[in-house]
Formats: structure tokens, C-alpha cells, sequence
């Protein structure tokens, strides 16, 4: 039953496309303001170029079928459609250095980790505010010649900070769009479910980038109902600062581009007692709401370097990346993310384009999750052998069919799955083996061939 379920959802995904309004940008492509992608970026249909408008048209689609292990044997399609806009003010209206940002989304399906594992990190990293949304609304302003860079309106931080274009040649929500660490222990916005914010980056030298943000923390715009185009800031508990200090070569000199980072957030936002209700008992025993908190911070440090590149006119070559993040403060979900992969772009003769990788990840649990988890296992007649450690893995083959379609199968493993979506198991749930299939199309781009 389930091979049926897996071919529907990859069969889904191959034609979703021909719907009405089902082309969307995949997330990773969503933040302006990471580093270029490391493979030649095919030409763009634009008729509205001379004007000043540049267009985006395009669908994320990934289908995912729990082979082995978990909860159950299923299958799940999930997708994205993307239509943006970024219109150059200099050229519409005369102001110098000015852009303005617009995104609408809407993501369908569903979660097969919720439907068929249990564990709380999706394998299929497109799902989540499953609805037409309102992503981005900015204004973008450069001054100095462009050493400072501010961006201000409605958006999101992870499209901003914590993310490499490395770590979405993989299907898994744990590595793309970035490490789930953050939303589990802090209030960081997550794309689409976009908020008020601004950020600004300060090219202190060609190298050496400092880069800050301030975005509202609102439950409100975490809320399946929100569509984005509430612009009321009533039911706000605080803001998340999230800072970055980076040192990195990626000029068109350098043989071997690289990054290295130093960053955190300090999060100024209310949130969940991951143990206590509001009234000192175990929420999860006692069934009351959680006890409300506030304040909570975090660090990490992480990098990609370029190893090899036998052409300095061609971006065929081996890169490896890392990250490793802690909580500094604060009642969290987890206490350390360590992660690391390598991703090798240009893999059999002619095939420049195409990418091989394989990324793995740490997830360890806090003191105060373990606790929960344990005291559900115990309650429902279990023993207090949950596992504080997830391991989640894949790898993955990414075949730019042409510059608009690239089709990406992978698998994936995960070790030790967590029980936070099934705590009333008496055992540990099972480990899983995951059979994936991730695609894009850039329409503009398939327009323009």
C-alpha cells in the first residue's frame, strides 16, 4: 500500500506544476542575501527587465515514503508554489540603491514525519505554513557604495542568517533551510510566515562582514490561519536579535571560496516551559498549558569551504560544510546541534551541473525534554529509556535536467528517533529509512530558453 502511496506522491509532485498557480521558488532560493549558488545560473525570461522588474515564477515539490522503522509504513507529498517580484526603484522612480522586495507563497501537503515517524524534524523541508501567504514585503537600501545594506518590512531571519546554499542541495529539515536547532530553542521567524523586521549588513572590508537583525516575535504569525496580510503588530511578546560576524573569499579570483562565521541570537520573546505547566506540575502529565517564559539566547559557529576546483572557469570541485550551535540561556528543547556534509558539484562527464552529497546531523536533547519525555514513557507503563541523542542522515543526487528542472532522489536514515509526536509509546520508536524525491522548476528560467 504504501509503494502505491510513495508513487502518488512522486507522481504528485511531477505534474504539480501544470496546475493553476503552482510554481514556486524553493526556500533555499528565497533569501536574496545568501551567497550565489556554485553552479552557472541559466538565463531568465524577463519582459519586464527595461522597467525595472524582475520576475520569479516557480515550484518546490518533494515527496517522501517511510520504508523501514518509525511509526508506520506511509508515504507524503508536500509543495511550494512561489511568485515574487523585485522591483529597482532607482530605475522605476530615481531613488539610488533602492530595491523593494515582494513574495506571495502557498505550500500544500502534508508531513510525513508527523503522519509515520513521530520524531519533531520534518524529511520534507518545504512543509510548513501550509497555506497562501504574504513571505516578503521590503525595502532594500544600500549607502557608502554599497558597504551598508539595510532591509526593512515584513520577512522572516532564517532567509537571513544561519543558512548557505549548500545545505539545500538536501531534502531533510534538519539541514535545509537551516539547522532546526534554532526554531526548536528560540522564537527565529521561519520562511514564509513572515513578520515585521529589519537587518543590516556592514562590509567592514571586503572580507569581513558584520550582519544584525531585529524581528517581532508574534504567536499570531505562527498560526495556520495567518495569511501574512495582517500587518498588526497587537498580541506581540518581544523581538528575536539574531548577529552574525563572517570572514569570507568568494570573489571571482578566488579558487577556493569559503566562509566562516561566528554568530547567535538573543531571543527577548515569550514561549513554552518545555516541562512545567502554569502551575509547576508536568504539562505533559497534567494536561494544563505550559508555563510561559521569556528571554532565552543562543550561539554558533559554522563554515563551507570550497576543497578542490580543477577549473577556475567551471564550479566542478568538492566542498565540505560544518556547524556546531549551543543554547547559552533559557528552559530549551534541546542543548547542542552538531552537523556537517560535503557536496560534490560536477559528478560523471558532462554532467557539470549536477551534485552529489552527504550531510549528517547531532541532535541532543536537554536535561528538561528528557524529563518530559520520560515521565510520558513511564505514565503510559513504558521504562525511562528514551534516547537523548537523534542522528538524522541522508544522501542525495541532485540532475539539473536543464536550466529550468532539476529532479534530486535521496535517502535518508534517521537514528534514534525522538518521541515528541508520539509520547504515549511504551518503546523507543524505531529508526527510519526514507526514500525522497525533491524538484524544482524555475519557470521564468524554462521561459527563457
Amino acid at each position: 500500500m504504501y509503494f502505491r502511496k510513495m508513487s502518488a506522491a512522486c507522481v504528485a509532485s511531477a505534474v504539480a506544476f501544470a496546475a493553476p498557480v503552482t510554481l514556486a521558488q524553493d526556500q533555499a532560493e528565497a533569501g536574496r542575501d545568501r551567497a550565489p549558488a556554485r553552479s552557472e545560473a541559466p538565463a531568465s525570461w524577463q519582459p519586464l527587465a527595461e522597467q525595472g522588474v524582475t520576475l520569479s515564477l516557480s515550484y518546490t515539490g518533494e515527496a517522501a515514503a517511510n520504508v523501514s522503522g518509525g511509526l508506520r509504513r506511509e508515504a507524503a507529498h508536500a509543495g511550494q508554489v512561489y511568485v515574487g517580484a523585485d522591483l529597482d526603484l532607482d530605475r522605476i522612480i530615481g531613488i539610488g540603491g533602492a530595491t523593494l522586495h515582494f513574495a506571495v507563497t502557498n505550500r500544500h501537503g502534508k508531513n510525513l514525519a508527523a503522519m509515520a515517524i513521530g520524531n519533531n524534524t520534518s524529511v520534507q523541508e518545504i512543509y510548513g505554513t501550509q497555506n497562501t501567504h504574504l513571505a516578503i514585503l521590503t525595502w532594500q537600501q544600500t549607502f557608502f557604495d554599497g558597504r551598508l545594506d539595510v532591509e526593512a518590512g515584513r520577512s522572516q531571519a532564517n532567509i537571513h542568517f544561519l543558512n548557505s546554499p549548500l545545505y539545500c542541495h538536501f531534502q531533510t529539515n534538519s539541514a535545509c533551510g537551516n539547522p532546526t536547532f534554532v526554531f526548536k530553542n528560540s522564537n527565529f521567524t521561519y520562511f514564509p510566515a513572515s513578520s515585521w523586521m529589519a537587518h543590516a549588513k556592514l562590509h567592514v572590508t571586503p572580507q569581513v562582514m558584520l550582519h544584525a537583525g531585529v524581528y517581532e516575535v508574534n504567536p499570531d504569525r505562527k498560526r495556520a490561519s495567518d495569511h501574512g496580510f495582517n500587518f498588526s503588530t497587537k498580541n506581540t511578546t518581544g523581538v528575536i536579535v539574531p548577529w552574525e560576524l563572517s570572514y569570507g573569499r568568494d570573489s571571482a579570483d578566488d579558487r577556493l571560496p569559503g566562509h566562516y562565521i561566528l554568530g547567535g541570537w538573543f531571543d527577548r520573546g515569550d514561549y513554552a516551559d518545555p516541562l512545567r505547566d502554569d502551575q509547576g506540575g508536568i504539562a505533559i502529565l497534567t494536561g494544563r498549558p505550559a508555563a510561559t517564559r521569556n528571554g532565552r539566547s543562543g550561539l554558533y559557529v559554522r563554515f563551507d569551504q570550497m576543497l578542490t576546483r580543477p577549473d577556475l572557469a567551471s564550479q566542478r570541485g568538492l566542498s565540505i560544510f560544518g556547524v556546531a550551535m549551543t543554547n547559552l540561556s533559557g528552559r530549551v528543547e534541546e542543548s547542542r546541534y552538531l552537523g556537517m556534509g560535503i557536496v560534490q558539484t560536477g559528478t560523471f562527464a558532462g554532467r557539470d551541473q549536477d551534485t552529489i552529497g552527504f550531510a549528517i546531523n547531532d541532535q541532543r536533547f536537554s536535561d528538561l525534554a528528557m524529563q518530559r519525555m520520560n515521565a510520558a514513557r513511564v505514565t503510559s507503563g513504558g521504562r525511562a529509556d528514551i534516547r537523548r541523542h537523534q542522528y538524522m542522515m541522508e544522501l542525495a543526487y541532485g540532475f539539473q535536467v536543464n536550466p529550468a528542472i532539476r529532479l534530486s532522489p535521496n535517502l535518508q536514515y534517521i537514528l534514534h528517533p525522538d518521541q515528541t509526536g508520539a509520547p504515549e509509546r511504551r518503546r523507543n520508536i524505531k529508526d527510519a529509512f526514507i526514500l525522497g524525491f525533491k524538484f524544482t522548476l524555475d519557470a521564468m528560467r524554462l521561459l527563457g530558453k
